[in-house]
This record gives C-alpha cells, structure tokens and sequence, in this order.
C-alpha cells in the first residue's frame, strides 16, 4: 500500500489535519470518564447541585467541541479520499491505455475493469478510515489504559494483561484472512468475466438456445464466489465476538476487584464508574479496530492488484525522439526483413522468417486460411506488437524509431471487428481527423459506399449511433469504420477482413473508390475471399506462419498450390482464369 501512498501528496494537509482534529475530539472524549467521576464524589457525594451543573455544562462544551472536531476530521477524509481516488483511477486508465495488446490480453478486460473501479473503492475506503479511525481508536485504547492507570494501577493491570490475548485474535485472523481476500477478488473478475460474455454474446446464447447452460454457468461463478465470501466472512465475524468476549471478562474481573478495594475504602463509587467507562470506551475502540483490521486486510489485497497494473511495464516503449524520421522518397512503403513473431515467448511463432516488401501506391492482397497469419502481419505495423526477430520498415524507416503517435498517424486501420462509439455518426468518422468539415466526411462516406444510406437517415451525419453501434446493420458498421480511416486520407490503410459483412458488388464498388480517391495510397488487403484480393497489385499468400506465395492473381494460380486451393474452393475454373 505504501507504493500508491505517493498519490496522497496533493492532500498532505488533510492528511495531517484530519488526524489532528480527530485526536483532539479523543482527548476530549477521554477526559469525560474522569469529569463523571468528579460529579458523583464531589456533586453528588456532597449534594452540590451547583457543581454538578458546572460540571455538566463543561461536559456540554467538550461534546460540542468534539462534534465540531469530528465533522472536521470528517470533511477533511472526504476530500483526501475522493482526491485520492480520482487520481488513482486517473493514472490506471493512462497506464493501461499506454500497455500493448501484450499487457492487455495478459490481465483480461474484467480484471482490468474490476481493478479500476471496486479495488480503487476499496482504497479510496481505508483512506478515509485512516485519516478519520486509525489515529482515533488505538489513542482511546492507549488513553483509556493510561487514565485508568491515573485512577487505580492495579486494576489497570487487568486490562494490560488482557491486550495480548487481543493482539493473539488479531494476528488468527488477518493470517488466515488475508489470502481468501486475494481469492475472491480473482473470482469476482472471474465472475466478471462470465457476466461480460453473457451479455455482449446474449444473441448468440438465444440463437443456439443455449440460455440454460449460460445461467448455469453464472450460477456456478456466483456460487464459487460466494463461497470464498462466507468462508471470509466465517473467519472475519470471529473478531467481534471474540474481542467482546476478551473486553467483558475483564470487566467482570474490574468490577470483582474493584468491590474489594471499595469495601477496604480504596477506592470510590465515582472511580469504579470513571474505571468502566474507560473499559467501555476501549471495548468500543477495539471493535473499530477490528474493523479496521479487515477493512485494511481487504485494501491490502487491493493494493497488491493495482500495483500489478501501475508496475507492468509495456512491451512497446515509445522509443522515438520526438522528431519525424524523415522517410526516403524512393524508399518502400512497407518492408519486413526477416520478421518472426510469437504471441508467447516460450510458445509456437505465429509469423516465421517474413521478408516482403510493399510499394508506394500499391494495393496488396493478403489472404490465407483462418489462423494462418494475416492479422498478425498487419499488426506489426503500426507497431500493437513488436516484432521477436527481424526489423518492420515504414518509408525506410524502423518503426521503432517513430514515436507512437507518429506512426500511427501515417496509418489508418479498419479492425475485423468493427466497433462505432455511443455519439453521432460524424462524431465517428472524426476519429480519423478531428477538424474534418461535414464535406470531407461525406467525401470519405461515398468512398466507403456509406453515403447513400446515411442521407437515408433523417437526421444524416447527426444521427446517434447506439452503444456499439447497434441501430445499424454489419455492414452499415464496416462501411462507417472505413469512412472513418479514410476520413484522414492517411499514407498507409489496412482493411483487416473489414469488408466480410459487405455484398460482392459493394465490396467491388468499394476497392474501385479507395483506387481511384488516392492513387499514391498503399492498402493492405486482409481477406479470405479471392474476389476481394484477386485485383490487387501483389497478392501474398499466408500458410502456418510463413509466405508461401507473393504475385498477381494470374502468377499465383500458375505456381502457388496453396492459392491454387483456395481458388478452387471459391470460384469456378472459368471465374479463376479470368
């Protein structure tokens, strides 16, 4: 927890004040025992009523006086806690939007999201109770034990000798507590998870009829989870009890030897009630200590998964120097020289030894069977992975050598997926340039043949797009996530299987605009269809891994097998020979 104390610096004066007031509220609380104690020896004992209301009135002020100090400490905790939180949360969501899709895919996007929000909570929580409690309840117990040393040191010793036993409870339970906090918490993201794909698969799990297993397999989560949370819970609850249990007895044993030295007249009636206010005061305390005890354990657990986040280090790291490389003329647009890449570095390459390279102005197909490459390929580009051997060339230059920004500004990408934002249409399409007039954007619409269903609209470019875009058809989606990378009218643009939702003569109508918009554009086609790549300038052929065949529609269907396959199993012989 030490290691995100540094985000409570803003709030150093809350921190300290906070505490500050609440102590002085303490002391005034520990002086009142004592105040009682002079009313029944000297007020009531010695039937001075005007004592007792002097008396009295002093214990109205130091009650008002601590309820001001206590509402200060309070406000104080707020604005720490909250300030605290605010900046954490603010530093997490920057430090993972900075992690590479390494880093991303490691974690999981509910684990993220659960560290995010309920651990943050959780620490934003024991924040306020440091500043308000932690201060508070150990200087009552302490306090406590000293005055009622001040009023009778051998029965004081009866609460000393109680404090281990206390601190033997404690130490059972954090022990045993502390790894099921860790537990649940990973079945809390596990449960996350699960909830996560049911309700962004939910078509999916109604089109299969497959409803009742999803809720079995909910309940299972839930059911996992809340087992770790009783058995917490079992061990947790021990404390109250236990420390009551410890408290009272020696109460009973205060009260059994504060009666004999009453009767041997050493002690009075007013110092036993002072003696048992003090041990109430402490059994109070020593339940908020306990609280405080699981609340901390819990923060703990917390602690140690946000600092898993703020200390994972990208794999991509902004190496650039902050100036544009200047990128040869004559060079290439994109070169791999000898490229291997694995997902895992102890597992199987997803690309080997990849040598190609791409021209200015090109249009490149690349297609091969599910899993055999392509997206990986494309990924290396713009640098969401880096490369385990060889060297990724954007105009001649190593993309290492760019900054982020800078390079993927010379990159516009249409993911497989395709994902719109809760906004407007032209909210969207502004991804790829944010100071786009409405005449750029439609410019980029026909292009990505979107044009003609968004003046369908009623209210055009302004209509709102639902949460993942789910008011507009698939294709609709494809189309506007092109127009969105074409908006820029960047030098490099990649089509990931972006156009699989589209129809053939769409999809024709689509290739034959992005040809004719920018002749000095180089696209990267990503597609399992022949009829999409077949008019590229080059076509690579991807197989486990590796380039097996690079050429034109006509090359490849005379000495690539491969490709040969894939025709066959698409067009008919008079179709592939054209």
């Amino acid at each position: 927890m030490f290691k995100i104390a540094v985000f409570l610096k803003p709030y150093r004066k809350e921190v300290i004040l906070g505490p500050i007031f609440k102590l002085l509220e303490a002391i005034l609380e520990l002086l009142l025992p004592t105040i009682v104690a002079l009313i029944v020896n000297n007020g009531i004992g010695g039937q001075d009523s005007a004592y007792v209301y002097r008396m009295g009135g002093l214990m109205l002020l130091m009650s008002l006086l601590g309820f001001g100090c206590s509402m200060v400490c309070q406000y104080y905790a707020a604005r720490a806690s909250q300030g605290f939180g605010t900046s954490l949360r603010n530093k997490m969501f920057k430090h993972i939007s900075s992690l590479s899709y390494a880093e991303l895919d490691t974690f999981g996007t509910p684990s993220l999201i659960n560290r995010i929000t309920s651990d943050v909570n959780q620490l934003q929580l024991a924040v306020a109770m440091l500043i308000r409690l932690v201060v508070r309840a150990p200087f009552i117990c302490i306090g406590a034990i000293i005055m009622s040393m001040v009023l009778d040191f051998r029965l004081s010793l009866i609460l000393l000798a109680a404090t281990p036993v206390f601190g033997v409870i404690l130490y059972f339970i954090i022990t045993r507590s502390s790894p099921l906090y860790r537990k649940y918490q990973q079945k809390l993201d596990h449960l996350a998870l699960v909830l996560s794909e049911n309700l962004s698969g939910i078509r999916v799990i109604r089109a299969f009829a497959e409803a009742r297993r999803e809720k079995q397999r909910f309940n299972e989560a839930s059911d996992d989870l809340t087992a770790t949370a009783i058995r917490v819970g079992r061990i947790s609850a021990w404390l109250g009890p236990m420390t009551t249990l410890v408290v009272n007895a020696a109460i009973i044993a205060i009260l059994w030897a504060g009666g004999i030295h009453i009767d041997a007249g050493r002690l009075s009636q007013g110092e036993i009630i002072a003696f048992i206010n003090y041990v109430t005061q402490i059994l109070l305390a020593l339940i908020v200590v306990s609280n405080l005890v699981i609340l901390f354990t819990k923060a703990a657990s917390s602690a140690n998964r946000v600092n898993e986040v703020l200390a994972a280090e990208t794999s991509i790291s902004d190496e650039g120097n902050g100036a544009l490389p200047v990128m040869e003329a004559a060079a290439s647009a994109i070169s791999f020289e000898h490229v291997s890449f694995g997902y895992n570095k102890t597992g199987e390459l997803a690309l080997q030894d990849i040598s190609v390279v791409i021209n200015r102005g090109e249009t490149v197909g690349l297609i091969g069977s599910t899993g055999s490459g392509k997206s990986t390929f494309v990924n290396l580009i713009p640098r969401f992975y880096d490369a385990v051997e060889g060297e990724v060339r954007v105009g001649g230059v190593n993309v290492k050598e760019y900054r982020l920004d800078q390079l993927r500004s010379l990159i516009g990408i249409v993911p497989q997926k395709a994902l719109l934002f809760t906004g407007t249409i032209a909210d969207n399409l502004r991804w790829g340039k944010q100071n786009a007039t409405k005449e750029e954007l439609m410019q980029a619409a026909v292009v990505a043949q979107a044009d003609e269903f968004i003046r369908k609209l009623p209210e055009g470019l302004d209509t709102l797009v639902a949460r993942g875009g789910l008011n507009l058809s698939g294709g609709q989606k494809q189309r506007l996530t092109i127009a969105r990378a074409v908006v820029g009218t960047p030098p490099i643009l990649i089509l990931d299987d972006s156009s699989s939702a589209l129809d053939f003569a769409t999809d024709a109508a689509l290739r034959r605009a992005l040809k004719e918009s920018s002749r000095d554009m180089t696209v990267l086609l990503v597609s399992q269809r022949v009829s999409t790549v077949r008019q590229a300038d080059q076509i690579i052929v991807f197989e486990e891994g590796r380039i097996v065949g690079k050429g034109s529609h006509q090359e490849l269907l005379e000495n690539c097998g491969v490709y040969q396959e894939i025709c066959q199993s698409q067009l008919s012989s008079e179709e592939a020979g054209q």
